[in-house]
Parts: C-alpha cells; structure tokens; sequence
C-alpha cells in the first residue's frame, strides 16, 4: 500500500502527507478552572482550562478525561447559564472567566436526527434558500406553489401516499418491517406537479439528489445557496447527498454536519464553549486534517474548544494540553501534566508525552 501512488493512506504511512503542528501556538488570558474536582476516580484536582485556543484533554482510557469534561465541567456550566443539566460531578466550584462564554456545546457522534427526514440540507438550515428559489420560478407562480410546497414535510407538495416519506412500510408481525419504494411517487417524495417545476433542467429531486460537491457548482449563481452549502464540504463531507437521510451517515459524518451547522454562522454568536468527544473516532488522517481546520475556523470565529482526544495528531496540534493519569482507573485521576504540546514530550510520567 506504501509503495501504491494512489492510495491516500499510504501516502501518509509513507510520510509524504502529514497532518503539520502549526507554526503558531495561541496565546490565551481567559480561562474557567474546576476545582476540587472528585468525582469517580478524580483525586480532588484543579484543572484550568483556556479559551479562545485548542484545549485537548488525553490520558489512558479510565484517566478520569470523561469525568472531568463531561460529568462535571459541561452540566455545571449549563446550570450555572440557567439550562437543565444532568447531575453535575462532584466537585468545589467553577472559576474563572464564566460570564464570557455565552453558551456550551456538546457535539457528539449521536445522529443528526431521529427520523428518515432528517438530512444534511434541512440540519444546516440550507434547505429554506433553496426552496425559496424553486417558489420564484415562472412555473411555481403560474401554480400558486409556495416555498412549503416543494418540502417533504408537511402537506401541499409531497406526495400524498407516502408523505414524503419515499417509501411505505409494511409492518410485519414477526419479522422485520418491511420497507416498498411509493408506487405513486417512484420514491421521489413529491407530485408529479411539484417535480415539473425546474431550475436550471433540474427538479427539487434532483436537487436533493445531488452531492454536496455537485450542489456548490450547480448554485454557483445563487452565492446564498451555495454559500450556505459550503460548510458541508469544508468540513470534508462534499461527498455525501444533500437529501441523504441522517440514519445513514456513520457517527463521525454526525458529528461534521453539527459542526458545519455551526461554521455556516459565522461571527456574531457570541463565544460558544464547544466541547467534543473523541471527534476522531472512525476518521481517516485526511478527515482528521479537514476536522482540524474546521476547529481552527470555529477558533478564529471567536469560539472555545476543549476536545477529549486519544489520536496524537490532534494532541500535537493543540495550542494546551491537560493529561490526566498516570494510569487508569484507581491509579489515574490525576492532574499529570497542563501545558503546551512541545513541554508534554519531556514529562517522564505521562504516557501521551512518551508517545508524542
């Protein structure tokens, strides 16, 4: 594979691509400190943590990172911003520089939505844009079709038999559903009227059908559709469908529509805490680079990032560490080491510093 021009992998096993530390570590002079944290296995630690940077958190699996992250720090902060929380960790108090975060959030690898409706153009709010311009067509006018005609969410404009749905389940007693293509619509969610109605020879199917590549090109005239589309492919996801049901995108292609939703807008949203959970899970080295520029803008929007992280890629790219340890489990816990990257490599006791 090594030796193979074409493979991708084998290009970074190689060394001839390589996810580069950045030149530049950030600064920071605001931070949020937990203190006394003691919750499962955590030994009564203070742990600062910055803003305005990428702060990573690493140790062994059952150092504690789970625990102080997500068990204490991210509920204790929604309280003290006034949302419901689930039971917040044992620990002293939250200090620091608290009322400068607007709000906290999780972005995990849980998906997108619940339901078959669910997709990456709807998650993104994209969707409204696109079916505001189908809804000025000369077409649309001469048939009274509104923007809520061409969405196969709700009456009007999907088809009637399936409800947009696509496909008509056949529940079966013992065994599982059952799911047939709508026979009315061919699967393609709206009536035939709705369909006729084209721009550029396109229908709002072929739309949804499009990749997220395709849909940039497609729009190049309409700057807000595809401005609005854009995040999708920075985040390293121009290969999947616009109309994509959400329960068919793995945990990772998740967790970069959430934050694609978030990169689309911009400045202005006051300084969002964002914390994530092992954003690496299940990615190639070549989405980790994208995911790592994706954090980078979210960083030069104004907007913090803790990351519980394993992969030493992210590790050795963080502008703060905290590494918690030695060990796991009663023989973790504790505060190993809190600092920059390049000073981790010489602590003794911290096995992500012998590793990087």
């Amino acid at each position: 594979m090594i030796a193979n021009p074409e493979s991708l992998t084998g290009k970074y096993l190689k060394g001839e691509l390589q996810i580069e530390v950045p030149k530049m570590i950030r600064k920071w002079n605001r931070s949020i400190t937990v203190e006394g944290a003691r919750q499962n296995n955590l030994q009564n630690i203070n742990v600062q943590f910055p803003l305005n940077v990428l702060c990573v958190v690493s140790g062994v699996s059952g150092s504690g990172k789970t625990t102080l992250v997500k068990q204490i720090l991210y509920p204790a902060l929604q309280k003290i911003k006034g949302e419901f929380a689930e039971k917040v960790g044992f620990h002293k108090a939250i200090t620091g520089d608290v009322d400068y975060i607007s709000q906290i959030e999780m972005i995990d690898q849980n998906p997108i939505g619940k339901s078959s409706r669910s997709n990456p153009i709807t998650y993104i709010k994209a969707y409204d844009e696109i079916r505001d311009l189908y809804a000025k067509q000369p077409l649309s006018k001469l048939r009274g079709f509104q923007p809520k005609h061409f969405s196969f969410n709700v009456d009007g404009g999907r088809c009637d038999a399936c409800k947009g749905e696509g496909e008509q389940v056949v529940e079966m007693q013992f065994l599982a559903d059952v799911h047939l293509t709508c026979e009315v619509c061919g699967g393609k969610r709206f009536k035939e009227e709705v369909l006729e109605v084209q721009y550029k020879n396109r229908s709002i199917f072929d739309i949804l059908e499009m990749s997220v590549d395709e849909a940039i090109d497609f729009f190049e005239d309409e700057k807000n559709i595809s401005n609005a589309i854009r995040p999708l492919q920075s985040v390293g996801l121009g290969y999947i469908k616009l109309g994509q049901s959400s329960d068919t995108l793995s945990g990772g292609e998740a967790q970069r529509v959430k934050l694609a939703s978030f990169l689309g807008k911009g400045k202005g949203h006051g300084h969002i805490l964002f914390i994530f959970d092992e954003p690496t899970t299940g990615l190639h080295f070549h989405d980790i680079k994208k995911l790592l520029s994706s954090f980078n803008a979210l960083i030069e929007q104004g907007h913090s990032l803790v990351v519980i992280e394993h992969n030493t890629d992210i590790i050795k790219c963080a502008d703060w560490v905290i590494d918690l340890g030695p060990e796991a489990g009663d023989a973790g816990g504790n505060l190993v080491f809190s600092g920059i990257a390049k000073d981790l490599k010489k602590s003794k006791s911290s096995f992500t510093g012998q590793f990087l």
